[in-house]
């Protein structure tokens, strides 16, 4: 199989890599390339660390292995190969009546990496994870092909499992029904974190997502907007087409002052009565897809995201951690709240019941060191952080918050036992070093 060197980044540019890749674009093509190349595969980068990279190692991207395979229109079960994207498939779909599951917070995402990190949406707290609406997966090895069926050991290990039990060859999913292509979205002004809180656990809509402004201090602490959506037929306007950010901002593009003005602004644009909307159904899953290359808005050193899940008993834990983030002066405009349900499908699946908070930080000062002791304070209160976002944790950060790790290790040796298969971020956590 041939190859070619790539340099590549994770989504938030602090980590990058060089690797010799593959590149396939039919299924004999993908088997044959990991026998004589057994090689992480890697999707569309939408990591924002290391995950998605193996520096000076091989890699086989599976990004040209893009076909739906299958799909009944009539009971919505669907059979893709890992490069699809997740917006395709709701834009071609959700005018059928029909849509992916569970969506992440961009379309570029496919379903591939959707699997390898089990991703949660909108809809966390009502439909589970990605990978609770996977029946089947077919894979293709260090050890030849395999079949992974729901709640197999194989299953459990590849969900949520980073990549580490080989390369994705299709997935069948069950998806969901919808009432058209279109969102009515409820959008509610919330002055402080009780309120959040409160608004986030009485929330009976379909999908629910709180911004937070991550500036707020004091009696505004923990303030922003909820969005609940409900999927509806009508006319709108298509979802204008993105625009490309040209260049990597300055610097005091991203200021202290600059973003508490833009957040208390986007704050007080939903009325004190809050308000109902009709959007374009992309608008309302993929907001910032509109913006092409948004994350050069960070300028050329990038950025961290931290995100976190702590049980619901830990909110106070949750509410310092926010103390600690808006004291900063360096958090950005990007930070959600969201309350998340039981549903996990992998041994190393972020979802955990409680609540999760996602925030941004431009990659300067003392960013790294703030992230560090977030990380910390989510260990301690019982909680975890989520891969597929982290650019900064160490092993000892991280002990204890995978309970079933060890599990996961065990199953992944049976299929990589020389480790062909590590990514950056799992060297970098330890993660296949436990016992």
């Amino acid at each position: 199989m041939r190859t070619k060197p790539v340099e590549y980044t994770g989504w938030g540019r602090t980590l990058s890599a060089t690797s010799d890749t593959a590149r396939p674009e039919r299924q004999s093509s993908l088997a044959a390339a990991m026998d004589s190349m057994p090689a992480p595969p890697l999707g569309s980068l939408r990591s924002y660390g290391d995950a998605c990279l193996n520096d000076a190692k091989p890699a086989i991207s599976t990004v040209r292995l893009d076909r739906v395979t299958a799909f009944d229109a009539d009971t919505g079960l669907l059979t893709a190969e890992p490069g699809v994207r997740i917006g395709d498939l709701v834009r071609r779909l959700a005018p059928l009546g029909w849509l992916p599951p569970v969506m992440p917070g961009t379309g570029f995402a496919t379903v591939g990496g959707s699997v390898a990190m089990d991703v949660h949406g909108k809809n966390h707290h009502h439909a589970g994870s990605f990978g609770q609406h996977v029946t089947a997966l077919a894979l293709v090895t260090p050890k030849g092909r395999k079949t992974a069926k729901t709640g197999s050991e194989l299953f459990k290990a590849t969900v949520g499992g980073l990549g580490q039990t080989g390369a994705i060859a299709s997935a069948e999913m069950q998806l969901l029904r919808c009432k058209g292509d279109v969102m009515m979205v409820t959008e509610r002004r919330i002055g402080d974190w009780d309120e959040h809180l409160g608004l986030l656990d009485a929330s009976e809509a379909t999908y629910t997502v709180g911004w937070i402004d991550a500036t707020a201090t004091g009696r505004n602490l923990g303030r922003g907007v909820l969005e609940e959506g409900e999927t509806g037929a009508g006319l709108v306007p298509p979802a204008k087409r993105g625009r490309r950010v040209p260049f990597d901002a300055p610097s005091f593009a991203l200021s202290s002052p600059i973003v508490r003005l833009f957040n208390a602004a986007y704050w007080r644009r939903i009325p004190q009565r809050g308000r109902t909307v009709v959007k374009p159904i992309d608008d309302f899953f993929f907001p910032l897809d509109k913006i092409h290359d948004w994350n050069r808005l960070y300028g050329k050193a990038g950025f961290h995201q931290f995100q976190c899940v702590v049980p619901l008993d830990q909110a106070p834990a949750l509410r310092q951690m926010l103390e600690t983030i808006a004291k900063s002066g360096l958090a950005s405009p990007l930070a959600v709240l969201k309350r998340m349900g039981p549903g996990r499908a992998g041994y190393m699946s972020f979802p955990m019941e409680g609540y999760t908070l996602a925030v941004d930080f431009p990659n300067r000062g003392r960013a790294r060191h703030i992230v560090e002791g977030l990380t910390e304070a989510a260990r301690d209160a019982g909680g975890r952080i989520y891969f597929a976002k982290d650019s900064v944790a160490t092993p000892e950060l991280i002990a204890g918050m995978y309970p079933e790790q060890a599990k996961w290790v065990k199953a992944v040796a049976k299929l990589d036992p020389e480790r062909a298969l590590q990514t950056d971020l799992v060297r970098r956590l330890d993660l296949r070093g436990v016992a």
